[in-house]
């Protein structure tokens, strides 16, 4: 993500906008890790790791340390919005309902076939420690009945304080839903207060990623020494494989064209490529979506349905989220060596379904964080390499905008077609 401000539209108003120092983030990224390749066979070494290692905990701990608040307060207003939405009429319930299958067919495509694509084009055999977080123990699986029982927490406080992510998202959930039946100033109460919350969370997160760079670097340095030059090539692969799932969600936005909006592919492709063209440059749906209201002119789609459709899927749907989100769980999962059952499996795509609604429109260091932890923390999967994986998150970014811009005029299409008189 570029050193731009985003903002994430709350249901009646804005969450403050943040600028990150993404590159900034990223220097400091390869300058650990070549600090750490020149001190691997140094005396000095030991004494550098004095330092660093504090410094990096204690970084990782503060971007820890705000994922439960500000992921139930993106919730609640994620949820409360979609679901005010869902009241718009009959356009605005079919494409909630297409949303909703194409998030859901998101997550189960990461699940299928990044293990497969894993299995193909293994991670590096040298670098199968270097994002091993030692101090954090896999989560037991779960016997299904255990599964069904936990899906519900008798205590919410409890839940957060063991960070059992699984019912503290179900929870919130149904507290977003719950909150759409109530008086309007009831619930705009709530919703001012979620806010609040949100933007308080967001100001606390964005000191801590202000000091990103320094973090970064203290954590690269330790994993170059241990891994040597593998951790480039680790990283190169991890954002190859990672964007590949965001490229199968860019071939279903075609194929949903072509079967949904009965456009042929080429004319698609062709109305795509203005669209296509300011969401690579600018990596932002939100800066793309002048852009996409020209391609569903150029492909015919009624004016009613795009000046609806379109604003509100940039508002609210992302997706790309469920598969390159689980994706890098799985990533992680299988460079530190934890087992994923079909359960765990299922355990994060009903997560990484959930959580795709809160972060939208959030920079993308921010949305990483929030988005892929409380995937990872579901399914037992050490968090943290993920402060390290942030650095280099700008580059699949590019694929997450590309997909999520072409799916949401492939969406428009198909809403088109099914609400046509």
């Amino acid at each position: 993500m570029p050193d731009t401000t985003k903002t994430k539209a709350g249901a009646s108003g804005d969450l403050i906008a943040i600028r990150l120092p993404v590159w900034w983030t990223f220097g400091g990224l390869v300058a650990g890790l070549f600090a750490g390749l020149m001190l691997a066979d140094s005396a000095r070494l030991d004494t550098a790791l004095m330092v660093t290692q504090p410094v990096g905990s204690l970084w990782l701990r503060a971007l820890q340390m705000t994922i439960i608040p500000l992921v139930a307060a993106l919730l609640v207003l994620g949820i409360t919005q979609m679901a005010q939405a869902a009241t718009a009429g009959k356009a605005a319930r079919r494409m909630l309902a297409l949303v909703f299958v194409v998030l859901a067919m998101s997550g189960a495509i990461a699940a299928i076939a990044m293990p497969a694509l894993l299995a193909a084009f293994p991670i590096p055999g040298s670098a199968s420690g270097m994002l091993a977080a030692g101090q954090v123990e896999a989560q037991k699986v779960p016997v299904i009945g255990d599964f069904v029982t936990q899906l519900i927490a008798p205590n919410i406080i409890a839940a957060a304080a063991e960070t059992a992510m699984l019912p503290l998202t179900i929870f919130f959930a149904m507290f977003a839903l719950a909150m759409v039946r109530l008086p309007d100033e009831q619930r705009e109460t709530l919703l001012r207060f979620f806010r609040a919350l949100a933007n308080t969370m967001l100001t606390i997160i964005g000191w801590v990623l202000w000091a990103a760079p320094v973090g970064v670097f203290a954590l690269a340095l330790g994993v170059a020494a241990r891994s040597g030059g593998e951790a480039f090539a680790t990283l190169a692969h991890y954002i190859l494989v990672v964007s590949a799932m965001g490229g199968c969600v860019l071939l279903g936005a075609y194929l949903l064209a072509s079967v949904g909006g009965r456009i042929s592919p080429l004319r698609f492709a062709r109305a795509m490529i203005p669209a296509q063209a300011v969401a690579i440059s600018t990596q932002s749906s939100l800066a793309s979506l002048p852009a996409m209201l020209d391609s569903a002119g150029r492909l015919g789609l009624r004016e009613r349905t795009a000046d609806f459709v379109l604003p509100l899927a940039v508002a609210i749907f992302r997706a790309t989220s469920p598969a390159m989100n689980l994706a890098v769980v799985i990533y992680v999962a299988t460079l530190s060596g934890v087992q994923l059952s079909p359960t765990l499996m299922i355990i994060g795509i009903g997560v990484a379904f959930i959580i795709s609604v809160g972060s939208v429109s959030l920079p993308g260091s921010i949305s990483f964080v929030v988005s892929i932890g409380p995937i990872a923390i579901a399914m037992g999967v050490p968090v943290e390499p993920l402060a390290l994986l942030v650095a280099v998150e700008m580059l699949p970014d590019i694929m997450r905008t590309l997909a999520n811009v072409t799916m949401n005029v492939a969406v428009t299409a198909t809403v088109d077609q099914s609400t046509q008189d």
